[in-house]
Formats: structure tokens, C-alpha cells, sequence
């Protein structure tokens, strides 16, 4: 009884802390995308855009920097580097305040490019344990959530404080760094990974070049595939995010201020309660193909719902909801949960902030070549018909690729198995 009340505090910890650390980090990342900027273009692109690929390309350019540092990273730094990064984005956010438009942009880009960095910090803290699984849900949870959430509190800052679009974010930002300061503290109060830990999901430990190099010639073409289909779903899920309210907009929520919310939090607990039960398969190879499992679903789902949506037989808001959850069943085991997995299954050495930061760099590359299309090649497309067309490329493409995943995952795992009996043997 003793170990399953400790098990049960330290869980409870350990989320409590990682869940609020990220979602009030989205407070100082999303609230700028609720305002419109209507009217104001520069450079014959619509001044909104320019924010969005400003932060976006800093985001990406972070993710770049973080296979190196984040892989790297020592523990003893963890909270220093995660303080330092938050200030950065928000001094940033100030100085977009002050500045006029358009040199406010590069502000924006350098509001974006610390703030790449810290998913890979606070999931280093909880990655390679018997309750990851758990863990990670939480904390990819609080980026569905916090996204909608945040939104809310920037539209309604502007509404009813007469907070402009521009002080907006900052304003927002400082109403929750002193609850990330309390978040981050009880993170780095979480205990180190148990001898028990390290048996079930093999050790976690700082890599060096040669160990980078290494696994990515191991296993470059299934890590390939996962980058196509992670930058095909990035880039989408990050449209759907940062033009949320254009999308709201046009099926018909205009001013609605509490349907950023309510969507994510119904995507965030159906999400968390279905990868949530991957925890109880103890054999990771098996929990890496149901992963594989979930990948299918949601590009089914993405399909599906927006030929129902087309047709009038799908609801809006219902249709909104199920891209949101197609888009995340896929993204949130990309973010974290299959490279444990993955580095459990195949008794990798390294850490997954490597693997991560990999697609991710990628993933925000992509995102960024979106919003370019968007605006030099399909001006004249409405936001809500690119993102209806962007549905169907991601269900498509994820397809394809998750089943080439998993037949070689599964080959390469017999493979492997046998090799390692003739050796035993030998």
C-alpha cells in the first residue's frame, strides 16, 4: 500500500508540475494569434501572416538549436535555462508592445526562438519512467488545453480591459508568470528516475555527437518517414492554431470567446483518456505499434469528418472538434510518448529530446512553407477551404506512412530479436 501511495504522489507531482509549467509557457507564446490586426499589410503580405512565420521561423530555428543543446542538457541546469528562456520571451513581447509596426516584427521572431526550447526541458523531466506514459499525456494535454485558454484571456483582456492587440500579449504573459515560476520550481522538485525506472525504459543520459550520428544512421529511414508525415502534421495543426480564430470566424462563432476553450478542452480530455490507457501495456514494443494504432485513427478521423463536414451532414463545431482531435490523437505521441517507446523497444542510448527536436525542427520548417503557400500561391483561397484541403493531404499522407512504419518496425524488431537469440546461443 505504501509504494502505490508514494507512486500515486509522485504522479500527481510530477504532472501537476509539468502541466503547469507548459500550459502557462503557451501564455507567452499563443495570445497574439486571437487578434485580427485587420487592415495592416506590409511588404504586400498580410501584417498578421508576417507575426505568425516571425514567430514560427524563430520557433523553428530553436528546435534546430535544441538537437544539440536539448540532447545535451545536464540536469543541474534545467531550472536556470527554463526561467532565463520565459524572461526572454517576455521582454520580447514588450519590446513588440513598444515598437511600431511593421519593426515590431523581429521582436515576434525573437519572442519565438527561446521558447522552442522548452518542451524539451520540462519533458526531460519526467521522460524514461514507468509512469511516462501518464506523464506525457498530462503534459501534451496542456498544450490543447493552454492554446484555447490563453486565446480566451488575450481576446478578453482587449474586450473588456481596452487593452490594444498589440499590449495584448504582453499583458497576457505577465498575468501568468508568476504561476510558471511556482510550476517550474515543483518541477525541479521532481525525484531523479528510480533503478526500477531505468530497467523498464532503459536509461536517459546526455548524448554527444557521436552518439547523435550514431542512431541516426541506425535507423535513418523510419526516423525519415516519421519527419515527412510529423512536418505534413505540424504544419497543420499549427494553421489550425494560429488562424483558430479566422477558422471560428467563418463557420459562423464570430465574438465567441469561449469556444477556443471549450473545443480544446474536449479534444484535450478524449485525447488524454485514449493514450492515456497505453500506459498499462507493459511491453514497449507493443506500445510502439499501438501507437501506430492511434496514428491511423486520427488521419481516418481528419478524413472522415471533413467529408461529412462538406457534405452538411457534420456539424461545425463538431467538425472543428474532430479535426482538432484527428490532428492531436497523431501529434501528441510524436511530441513524446512514441520515442520512449522507441528508445525503450530498441534499447536506444540517448534521450528523447534528440528524436523530438529532430521532427520538430522540421515539423515548424513546414509550417512555416504553409503560410508562405498560403499567401503568394493561394491568396485567393479562403482560410477555412486551405484548411479543408490541408486535412485531407495530412490524412493521406499519414496513412501511407504509418503503415510503412509499421511493417518495419515490425520486421526490423523480428530481426533483431532473432539475431540477439543466435548471439545468446552462441
Amino acid at each position: 500500500m505504501g509504494k502505490k501511495r508514494s507512486s500515486l504522489i509522485f504522479v500527481l507531482h510530477a504532472s501537476l508540475a509539468a502541466f503547469g509549467t507548459y500550459f502557462c509557457m503557451y501564455a507567452f507564446r499563443k495570445p497574439f494569434s486571437v487578434a485580427t490586426f485587420e487592415g495592416l499589410s506590409y511588404f504586400g503580405i498580410n501584417y498578421k501572416i508576417l507575426l505568425v512565420i516571425a514567430q514560427v521561423v524563430g520557433y523553428a530555428l530553436s528546435k534546430f538549436v535544441g538537437i544539440k543543446v536539448i540532447s545535451e542538457l545536464k540536469p543541474n541546469r534545467r531550472l536556470m535555462y527554463l526561467i532565463s528562456l520565459i524572461a526572454m520571451a517576455e521582454l520580447s513581447l514588450l519590446l513588440f508592445a513598444w515598437v511600431p509596426a511593421p519593426y515590431n516584427i523581429a521582436f515576434m521572431f525573437l519572442n519565438g526562438l527561446p521558447l522552442g526550447m522548452i518542451w524539451g526541458i520540462v519533458f526531460s523531466y519526467i521522460e524514461g519512467r514507468r509512469f511516462t506514459d501518464i506523464l506525457g499525456v498530462v503534459l501534451s494535454a496542456s498544450f490543447i488545453v493552454s492554446s484555447g485558454v490563453v486565446k480566451s484571456v488575450g481576446l478578453y483582456v482587449m474586450n473588456n480591459w481596452g487593452i490594444t492587440e498589440f499590449w495584448m500579449p504582453v499583458v497576457t504573459g505577465a498575468l501568468f508568470f508568476i504561476p510558471l515560476l511556482l510550476c517550474s520550481y515543483m518541477l525541479q522538485k521532481v525525484p531523479p528516475p528510480t533503478p526500477e525506472d531505468i530497467e523498464n525504459r532503459t536509461e536517459r543520459i546526455p548524448m554527444t555527437k557521436e552518439d547523435r550520428n550514431s542512431l541516426v544512421k541506425q535507423f535513418f529511414f523510419p526516423l525519415l518517414l516519421v519527419v515527412i508525415f510529423y512536418t505534413f502534421l505540424t504544419a497543420f495543426r499549427d494553421f489550425r492554431d494560429n488562424f483558430a480564430r479566422e477558422l471560428w470566424d467563418s463557420i459562423g462563432y464570430q465574438g465567441d470567446i469561449s469556444v477556443f476553450s471549450t473545443s480544446e478542452i474536449i479534444i484535450a480530455i478524449v485525447v488524454l483518456l485514449i493514450i492515456g490507457t497505453i500506459f498499462y501495456i507493459k511491453d514497449n514494443f507493443k506500445a510502439l505499434l499501438t501507437y501506430h494504432g492511434l496514428l491511423l485513427l486520427g488521419t481516418v478521423v481528419l478524413a472522415l469528418s471533413t467529408i461529412l463536414f462538406q457534405t452538411g451532414v457534420l456539424d461545425p463545431f463538431v467538425w472543428m472538434v474532430s479535426t482538432g482531435f484527428g490532428l492531436y490523437i497523431c501529434y501528441v505521441p510524436f511530441n513524446c510518448l512514441f520515442f520512449d517507446r522507441f528508445i525503450a523497444a530498441f534499447k536506444v542510448r540517448g534521450n528523447s529530446g534528440f528524436l523530438i527536436y529532430i521532427a520538430d525542427a522540421f515539423g515548424y520548417a513546414g509550417s512555416v512553407l504553409v503560410l508562405l503557400y498560403k499567401n503568394f500561391g493561394q491568396a485567393k483561397l479562403s482560410w477555412l477551404n486551405f484548411f479543408v484541403y490541408g486535412t485531407y493531404a495530412v490524412a493521406v499522407i499519414g496513412i501511407v506512412i504509418t503503415v510503412m512504419l509499421f511493417l518495419h518496425f515490425g520486421a526490423r524488431h523480428k530481426s533483431e530479436n532473432i539475431k540477439e537469440r543466435l548471439d545468446y546461443g552462441q
